[in-house]
């Protein structure tokens, strides 16, 4: 993925990629599966890490919303837990992006467009191939446009404390009902929970004295929230919080009818 972002990106000086890894399982070489693990040797031993999400910034090129300095970033997640370790070689998987680096906490802004949610490749130069796409098709400027728009929208206090009622409600929704609805609620009951506390303590993101937040801030809570999630989901709840973000801006902007907000 760096090389495509080498290649992609002639003129940045991209820096070596972040990587943060999860816990270490321990495992046994194929030819050592049926054994007792106390008569195992040491050359039978495996030891591999779950999770990987790894992420390159581009520092060159960069924009500031609502007075937040925004970084290009490009990355990804390899996750074992959805590969059949011990099987029939197939196709590998990755989730890969591009997106904004929020500086003030290290908050990612990523969009569909430049989400790529099960990548599934079986070589280096196919993985190659699809990471230099994405970065193709990527609309920087309109991403930012569209992160900008945020801030030019709020929620009342009252509308918040609906809009974290109802996204309290939603996991007991009908399937039928939740089918109507115009976006999906990203993140986790507990999740949920730190937006409403972030709402009033958060030093960047929190309410203003009338209790009004506008949807940058309001975002960037959701975003700061995903960052407990597990390396494999954080990247679709992150992409997920944009989505109903902006369904909130339809709302507000357009009239559009919100269960959340109703």
């Amino acid at each position: 993925m760096g090389q495509a972002a080498d290649k992609f990106f002639t003129s940045e000086n991209n820096l070596h990629p972040a990587i943060r890894i999860s816990h270490p399982i321990k495992g046994r070489i194929p030819e050592a599966m049926g054994k007792p693990a106390e008569l195992l040797t040491e050359e039978e031993k495996t030891i591999y890490y779950e999770r990987m999400a790894f992420i390159y910034e581009v520092p060159g090129i960069t924009s500031t919303v609502n007075g937040n300095k925004l970084s290009l970033s490009i990355g990804g997640v390899r996750a074992y837990n959805s590969e059949n370790l011990y099987g029939k070689k197939t196709e590998e998987h990755f989730k890969v992006f591009i997106g904004f680096k929020n500086h003030v906490c290290i908050n990612l802004c990523i969009s569909t467009d430049g989400f790529l949610d099960d990548l599934r490749v079986m070589s280096v130069q196919e993985l190659f191939n699809r990471v230099f796409q994405l970065l193709t098709r990527f609309d920087a400027e309109r991403q930012i446009n569209n992160l900008s728009t945020l801030s030019e929208y709020a929620l009342s206090e009252h509308q918040f404390a609906q809009m974290v009622g109802k996204s309290r409600l939603y996991q007991y929704l009908p399937l039928k009902t939740k089918k109507t609805l115009d976006a999906a609620v990203p993140v986790s009951d507990t999740q949920i929970s730190m937006i409403g506390r972030d709402y009033y303590e958060n030093k960047s993101f929190c309410r203003e004295e009338s209790g009004d937040i506008n949807l940058w801030k309001v975002y960037n809570l959701f975003t700061g929230a995903t960052k407990s999630s597990y390396i494999d989901t954080f990247l679709d709840r992150n992409v997920g919080s944009l989505l109903f973000i902006n369904s909130l801006v339809d709302h507000l902007r357009d009239k559009k009818q919100s269960w959340f907000l109703s």
